[in-house]
């Protein structure tokens, strides 16, 4: 299969072009030629399958043109080596809890898949420019994911790049300690400062011509298209108790790879009613569902911090993927792309007080613990479902990575897993970094 960049200014790549560039020669983003749909027989039969078995089948669909089946039933096992177990709240909401993986967040399925995919694309092609660099911008969870993802991995390193006094000390944690082939950077910024050095240096002629540069951000398609794999697995597990035929997922919202993802398995005949996407203070998407205009603005600091993004990458797949970019496709007018985003998506925001008010009433009412980003999944399902639907919302991280922020809010403690305590008890290791491109760039010619 072929794939095609948002903007429509660079030539088409095979899938090991796309994602061992990551980001496309004229700033777009990779986006597949095609979607193709999943037979009717597979969403019979999903309940009685696994995790794993499900998985396989999706990736089959986006992969299977470009990697032999066994390589890819490979991969695809690899990654998933823990459950996602869908949880239910009260009679009519269910958590999707993304937490139980290797860095308790739920990027260790995107960056484990994609470790794993890059390292086999690289042994099949490797580089004449040495190890691979992998340059990853962080609000939080992402940079622990990857970190840990590509940890050991032979013939590639890891740039994290995240903001200084932005991210919680457990996320920091876990990819400050790391060593080995990994490198964290504190940047002197927000995130966008941190995903726009990024995007910078994929530009930069001098870096491109000295190193071997990708991403693992959701920028990359590795990444974000196989959270569409829980989708399907969260739909299996409310297939089981008979509920799934008014669906109604929720997602917290930031960069907005992970919606994207789910909206992928919907054009692969995933039967969702609707999704909502949930926003904290930073709400540009809701904003756009209102007005129809795209307005990106600084990003404003809240205690749901990986949602803390002012100008959300994959805003450009979306309307790629309802007909709204350059695609293949006939293009159609910002008002139909609008109208069309609109019909399967709506949209909510909540301030800080909302979200400590919204943590604190799920605890109360149903007995769950939120972690802030999951709490605005939550609340968006509480104020928006209709009369006999079921809503999903997504916990995409274990409330312990935000010990500090949850604990005074619900007035318990929060116990802290094994596999995040490690973490906690290492050193450590990073270099600050300025928010110019120069010192970012200097830093990369004398260090990679």
């Amino acid at each position: 299969m072929k794939y095609y960049s948002t903007n429509r200014q660079a030539p088409e790549v095979s899938l090991s072009e796309a994602v061992i560039k990551g980001l496309a020669p004229d700033k777009g983003l990779y986006m597949p030629e095609k979607i193709n749909p999943l037979p009717q027989s597979f969403f019979d039969n999903i309940e009685n399958m696994s995790l794993q078995e499900i998985a396989f089948e999706v990736a089959k669909n986006f992969f299977g043109e470009d990697i032999p089946a066994e390589d890819l039933k490979h991969i695809v096992y690899d990654t998933l080596q823990f459950d996602i177990p869908l949880v239910k709240v009260n009679e009519n909401i269910y958590s999707l809890e993304l937490y139980h993986g290797p860095t308790c967040a739920f990027k260790d399925v995107g960056a484990r898949f994609m470790a794993r995919l890059l390292s086999y694309f690289v042994k099949q092609n490797p580089s004449q420019k040495g190890n691979v660099h992998v340059l990853v911008a962080t609000s939080g969870d992402t940079g622990s994911a990857v970190a840990n993802g590509f940890l050991g991995v032979s013939g590639i390193d890891v740039t994290v790049l995240y903001p200084e006094g932005k991210v919680s000390e457990i996320q920091e944690k876990q990819f400050t300690t790391l060593g080995q082939n990994i490198t964290a950077l504190e940047v002197d910024g927000v995130f966008d400062d941190c995903q726009r050095l990024v995007k910078e240096a994929f530009m930069d002629s001098e870096l491109n011509e000295k190193f071997f540069l990708t991403s693992a951000n959701s920028i990359n398609v590795a990444r974000f298209l196989p959270q569409a794999f829980y989708y399907f697995y969260a739909y299996a597990q409310l297939k089981k108790t008979g509920k799934a035929d008014n669906v109604v997922v929720c997602v917290p919202s930031g960069n907005f790879g992970n919606i994207c993802a789910g909206l992928f398995g919907a054009k692969m005949g995933l039967p969702i009613k609707r999704f909502i996407a949930s926003n904290n203070a930073n709400d540009i998407f809701f904003q756009y569902l209102g007005s129809g205009h795209y307005n990106p603005r600084a990003t404003q600091a809240t205690l749901a911090n990986a949602m803390d993004v002012g100008d959300p990458s994959n805003f450009a797949r979306i309307v790629n993927l309802y007909g709204g970019g350059q695609q293949k496709a006939e293009k159609i007018t910002p008002e139909a792309a609008h109208a069309a985003i609109t019909a399967e998506i709506s949209g909510a925001t909540y301030s800080d007080e909302q979200i400590k008010l919204a943590m604190q009433t799920a605890l109360k009412n149903d007995g769950y613990v939120c972690d802030p980003h999951g709490a605005c999944g939550y609340q968006a399902l509480i104020d928006g479902l209709k009369t006999g639907e079921v809503g999903i919302f997504l916990e995409t991280a274990h409330p312990a990575k935000f010990k500090d922020t949850v604990e005074p809010i619900i007035g318990q403690q929060v116990e802290i897993p094994a596999t995040l305590q490690r973490f906690m008890d290492g050193t450590k290791q990073t270099q600050k970094m300025s928010k110019e491109f120069a010192d970012f760039k200097a830093f990369l010619l004398n260090n990679l």
